[in-house]
């Protein structure tokens, strides 16, 4: 209930009670609502400064739940970085290795981006580090699998051409094991058969009955075929590609003609005993870049280890040469 003000009245020696203008009652009114304004507002900075709005409580926990993520997405970028890396390894290390490339250079994997900065966008925020060091580690990842990809586009490319390559390296026996008789001969000094004298052999000597099929060690074309009295004889000669030659002398006959493509396992040709020959048998050469290298070391495609051991050690006998 409102207290009411009286003020002494010396005329009749009384109290009168006072009554307030229009004006007094406005000026009261608006202390007071003005007060109740300044009291209000303190209350709502004390409520604000220890307490969340429930939007503010919201947001809070949107940011949380993004920072939970965050950290999600950086586990799993280490753990895409840790197998990018093993990849990368593997790449240099052995798929390279096998196709005799060169590793890719480290600076083409780590290269950054570069350019203008490409995260202002993102600054200005309470996570913006956060947010910018992500999309940096992100497009880090992506830079190198890119990378990756075009390496292994490459060794899909080298891998079709270790195909070709691999078809036509004179990999096989040219005679068939069930045919051969023995390895006459093999590669290094010998004894010539005629001279009696120690010379080189250039290739390695099978004998096998006459008329016994010849075979194509490599895919390739026949560049000559030579019938002739002295020397090697009735021969063929087949270019491989790739630097490779395979030779075939003392022949009987021939079963191509110059210019005719062959693949490995064709029958080109028969044993026999021409030129200077000792015995049936026949006369296998192969060539890199026309030097003549061991044949023993290509007999990989058809052979067991066992068999292969037991030519190797017939081939590495010293002896006496058919041709």
């Amino acid at each position: 209930m409102p207290r009411i003000k009286y003020k002494f009245n010396p005329d009749s020696l009384s109290f009168d009670k006072v009554r307030l203008g229009l004006k007094a009652l406005s000026l009261r009114f608006l202390a007071y609502f003005i007060g109740s304004v300044i009291v209000a507002l303190f209350y709502w900075v004390i409520f604000t400064s220890f307490f969340d709005s429930p939007k503010e409580k919201a947001l809070k926990r949107e940011v949380e739940q993004m920072t939970i993520q965050y950290d999600l997405i950086h586990r799993e970028m280490a753990n895409i970085e840790n197998v990018l890396e093993g990849l990368q390894k593997t790449d240099d290390n052995l798929y390279r290795t096998i196709f005799e490339a060169e590793p890719t250079p480290a600076t083409l994997r780590e290269g950054g981006a570069g350019g203008v900065n490409r995260y202002d966008a993102l600054e200005g925020y309470s996570n913006s580090n956060l947010v910018i060091e992500t999309s940096k580690r992100l497009d880090i990842i992506r830079k190198k699998i890119y990378v990756q990809s075009k390496s292994f586009d490459d060794l899909i490319a080298l891998a079709k051409g270790k195909e070709d390559i691999l078809r036509c390296i004179p990999a096989i026996l040219p005679i068939s094991n069930k045919d051969l008789t023995r390895t006459a001969s093999g590669y290094g000094w010998r004894i010539h058969p005629f001279y009696k004298i120690t010379k080189f052999h250039n290739g390695m000597d099978f004998t096998a009955p006459s008329g016994t099929d010849i075979y194509a060690t490599g895919d390739g074309v026949v560049v000559d075929v030579q019938l002739a009295q002295r020397g090697l004889g009735n021969h063929i000669i087949i270019d491989h590609g790739f630097g490779y030659t395979s030779i075939y002398g003392h022949l009987l006959s021939s079963n191509v003609i110059k210019g005719q493509k062959v693949q490995r396992g064709d029958v080109i040709g028969f044993v026999g005993s021409t030129g200077m020959s000792w015995a049936p048998h026949l006369h296998y050469e192969i060539k890199i870049n026309g030097v003549n290298v061991d044949p023993v070391n290509y007999y990989f495609n058809d052979l067991t280890a066992e068999e292969y051991e037991r030519i190797i050690e017939v081939a590495s006998k010293t002896g006496q040469s058919f041709d």
